[in-house]
């Protein structure tokens, strides 16, 4: 039995079918931003359905296959780094989704999207601050979203050793910080980001350098 009513969340109702929107690596230093969208149908059989984030990683893995096997249709959207770094890390979060929901099999008529901004599609729509732990197909959309990125950092993790991919998968740890220090960033690093892009020296820092 679902943990909560798919159909009302504080009162409103959405229309039938609607998918769920949520996507995952927004705030990482390397890899793609990858999101999902889930379409449940009004009963499932998903134990434990949250937050991905308050899952354990093995519970997120054994609850996919379930998703994907119930969901009246799901799709995912991918984008990567140097299109993040030519735009910014928000839209192409946005476009991510987009994308997630023109993959699915079956269209949804309504769009319930995690967080506070609108999705750029002509479906209706509404956003649901902390979405993923209020609407159970948003829960489904950031497990699909979560297990499809950590699948796709451990494959780079073998196509760009050293940096640790595997573990951390592209957040900030100090291993990866020190890593980026020794390697400098790879195809994979998004440059645009704070902790990847040079800093620059500041005003009294570059009156100190040599030869100025």
């Amino acid at each position: 039995m679902p943990l909560f009513e798919t159909t009302e969340l504080a009162g409103e109702s959405f229309p039938r079918p609607f998918a769920g929107l949520d996507e995952a690596g927004r705030g990482c230093l390397a890899g793609p931003v990858v999101a999902a969208a889930v379409i449940l149908p009004s009963t499932y059989d998903l134990p434990g359905l949250t937050d991905s984030k308050k899952l354990t990683a093995k519970h997120r893995f054994e609850l996919e296959p379930l998703i994907k096997a119930q969901a009246v249709a799901w799709g995912v959207g991918v984008l990567w780094p140097r299109e993040i770094d030519r735009t910014d890390i928000l839209r192409a979060s946005l476009k991510a989704m987009c994308l997630a929901v023109d993959s699915m099999k079956s269209a949804p008529v309504f769009l319930v999207v995690d967080g506070n901004q609108r999705v750029p599609s002509s479906i209706p729509q509404v956003t649901v601050v902390k979405g993923d732990s209020k609407v159970p197909e948003i829960s489904a959309a950031s497990i699909l979203a979560k297990t499809l990125r950590d699948r796709i950092m451990i494959k780079l993790d073998r196509k760009y050793p050293g940096y640790g991919f595997a573990g951390h998968k592209g957040y900030g740890s100090q291993a990866h910080m020190d890593a980026i220090v020794l390697l400098g960033p790879c195809r994979m690093h998004r440059l645009t980001f704070r902790g990847v892009k040079p800093e620059r020296p500041s005003k009294e820092q570059s009156l100190c350098l040599p030869g100025i």
